[in-house]
């Protein structure tokens, strides 16, 4: 099987002080890191928030001095709130927003999970970016239209159980179609405001999260192999690219969508023997 193509980043470029500025959420590891990278090489400057603040901290210092990292629990209002200041006091601006944080959900059968392991990831994932959206929104209303840029852009981690069923994963399944229902109705509402809501449903990706839920079973990775048309997971940074793009301005006319970044995943609607073997495909296209 052919090796996705090279997803290094270029080296960041040094942005100046009038340059957009994006949160990530959820900074320091997977998606969301490969993602302040990508912006970062994009010359933005970018405060990276995840809830271990040593780890947000030290991914910007490896980005660079113009680079913010916080502590931020988006679960808590109080955290949000306190967090979007502090960007807003360093850089005076938010032109981009990325609701990355997520976590694993519970395993086992439904009839065995608990509400407590239920309400906490529904808290990350649903909660989390319906606190940071309206606290980041209520600045970028105030603030004045870029030409060409609007007010700002949005972006939201949805996920294929944004629109398909991943039997036992109920928390993460209606976490990630609340977050699907929240995008459109958040683009809905802001549009004529000159601000962008996107999501995008990245399939399995290979990031830590992913590799503990193989761990305990959860997710078979070979199985999920077979199962996608690409004939592989994602890497971080080919998620990043798509997000980078609805965060710019070459999304100007993109609002309300959900992308899917899947490896053809949700395309696919035939039994898995209607795939030739990863081996087989592998032969025909060295």
């Amino acid at each position: 099987m052919p090796e996705p193509r090279n997803a290094a980043h270029p080296a960041p470029v040094t942005p100046n002080p009038a340059a957009a500025v994006a949160i990530v959420t959820g900074a320091a590891d997977g998606i969301g890191w490969a993602t302040a990278q990508r912006l970062a090489a994009d010359g933005l400057r970018v405060a990276l928030l995840d809830l271990r603040a040593d780890a947000a901290q030290a991914r910007a210092a490896e980005l660079g001095s113009i680079h913010l990292g916080l502590g931020c629990d988006v679960t808590s209002e109080e955290s949000v709130e306190a967090a979007v200041a502090a960007v807003l006091e360093r850089f005076g601006r938010i032109d981009a927003l990325v609701n990355n944080a997520g976590i694993g959900d519970q395993t086992g059968p439904t009839t065995e999970q608990s509400v407590q392991a239920f309400d906490r990831v529904l808290a990350v994932h649903l909660r989390g970016t319906f606190l940071m959206s309206r606290a980041v929104a209520r600045h970028m209303l105030q603030a004045a239209p870029v030409p060409g840029r609007g007010r700002g852009a949005i972006v939201n981690l949805g996920s294929i159980a944004s629109s398909t069923g991943l039997p036992a994963r109920n928390a993460y399944s209606a976490g990630k179609a609340g977050v699907l229902g929240m995008t459109r109705a958040m683009a809905s509402e802001w549009a004529r405001a000159g601000i962008r809501v996107n999501a995008v449903a990245p399939g399995y990706v290979r990031t830590a999260l992913v590799a503990e839920l193989e761990r305990k079973g959860a997710i078979d990775a070979a199985a999920i192999r077979r199962r996608t048309p690409l004939g592989r997971m994602a890497e971080p940074a080919e998620i990043a690219e798509v997000i980078a793009f609805l965060a710019s301005d070459r999304a100007s006319y993109v609002t309300g969508a959900l992308i899917p970044v899947d490896g053809g995943w949700t395309a696919f609607g035939a039994t898995e023997s209607a795939l030739p073997e990863l081996a087989e495909l592998a032969d025909e296209l060295a």
